[in-house]
């Protein structure tokens, strides 16, 4: 199992594999990269303005042919289009670097058609807002069918991903077949958090997913003794710091161990390892509201879980890719190690027998999804079967 590498770098290529694995059709991707091929050639940051140009085309088109659809009266067609539109137009937004004019645009356009993506396609999924600190962040509450208080798990962004790119993880799909409910957040540092809300990312992850729980306690299709959470990529520090400190969750799981981003920074500024995303330094600086370097470094100093792994007493699996090339693999065995008050603890390596083995299983993310969502169902009381259990 291996990454699709179409580009000469490894960003690029990342972004493609984002693309694909959340639902992009190849031909229209074949058509949105071939033009731009040669632009990537020059490193990460250089050609991403046509990255986005050609991108957004794509996505206009989609949004276009989704109207003709829409006038004969065809929905499901057109909510198909215009959430491959969303995806095209998040995913050449992700791309560009923080100040970037087209950002603001291309984003709002985004989450308009996703939107009305949802609506067309009659998906269950509900736009909610979660109170923070005087402001409020967004979530997107994707229900599963059936009467009476179900579980669910709150799922949180990593560093540069958005609600609607985790809807389209597949993994609310996979945990609504178990039987479990899903609030996929935009938590602060974010998605619509940080671009329209201006809510920078903390380290201390208990501060917005505590609210979250609050939430759901209110929900009457919630049991609020059975509340999980996960998170991807960054979500790997996010998700078991929320779970160490906030008591009512009552199981965790990382997909992709996160264990000391800290760092890992440090790594990056030797150029060790893989970045996420082009303008790196200039992103994460927005992320935290950092105002230059040293600020940074302050405000993500406690970007570690050494002595917070310890706190969890609850279940919680660590998921890793073998061949992470951001990530290092030792950081799961880490965060592992470190689970010593669980009752339950497992962790998981994707290896090339079955694939998952990049970040987050960017070359092939059916495995992770499966495999969390089974890890919910078994600790949250969902079904791994067709036989519901109580």
């Amino acid at each position: 199992m291996a990454l699709f590498e179409y580009f000469p770098n490894y960003i690029w290529n990342l972004s493609v594999a984002i693309a694909i694995e959340s639902g992009g059709q190849i031909g229209e991707i074949i058509d949105m990269c071939q033009p731009i091929r040669d632009a990537a050639a020059n490193g990460a940051d250089a050609g991403t303005p046509q990255f986005l140009q050609q991108w957004v085309a794509m996505g206009d088109k989609l949004i276009g042919l989704a109207a003709e659809d829409e006038a004969k009266g065809r929905s499901f067609s057109a909510g198909a289009k215009l959430e491959r539109a969303a995806l095209y137009l998040l995913v050449g937004e992700r791309m560009q670097g923080h100040g970037s004019p087209e950002r603001v645009t291309t984003f709002a356009k985004a989450q308009e058609t996703f939107k009305r993506a949802m609506a067309l396609g009659n998906h269950p999924v509900e736009r909610v807002m979660i109170p923070y600190e005087g402001s409020e962040y967004p979530a997107l509450y994707c229900r599963t069918p059936g009467e009476g208080p179900k579980p669910v798990v709150v799922y949180c962004n990593g560093l540069d991903s958005s609600k609607e790119l985790l809807y389209w993880s597949w993994l609310p799909h996979a945990l609504a077949r178990r039987g479990i409910s899903t609030l996929c957040v935009d938590q602060p540092g974010t998605g619509e958090a940080l671009r329209l809300y201006n809510l920078p990312a903390t380290p201390h992850a208990e501060k917005w997913a505590s609210p979250a729980v609050d939430w759901l306690e209110q929900q009457s299709d919630v049991d609020p003794k059975r509340i999980g959470m996960t998170g991807i990529s960054l979500g790997g520090h996010f998700a078991p710091r929320a779970v160490a400190f906030e008591p009512r969750f009552a199981s965790g799981a990382v997909w992709g161990a996160n264990h000391n981003w800290a760092e890992v920074q440090q790594k990056r500024l030797r150029r060790e390892g893989e970045n996420p995303v082009p303008h790196y330094w200039a992103h994460v600086m927005w992320v935290f509201g950092a105002t230059d370097m040293d600020d940074f470094h302050a405000k993500t100093k406690d970007m570690t879980l050494d002595g917070v792994m310890e706190r969890i007493k609850v279940p919680f699996l660590v998921t890793h890719g073998e061949q992470d090339r951001q990530i290092g693999l030792e950081y799961a065995h880490q965060s592992y190690e470190q689970l010593t008050s669980s009752p339950q603890r497992e962790l998981k390596i994707f290896t090339p027998r079955e694939g998952g083995v990049e970040h987050v299983g960017a070359d092939n993310m059916a495995y992770g999804r499966d495999y969390i969502a089974d890890w919910f169902a078994e600790t949250l009381g969902g079904h791994t079967s067709g036989t519901a259990q109580s």
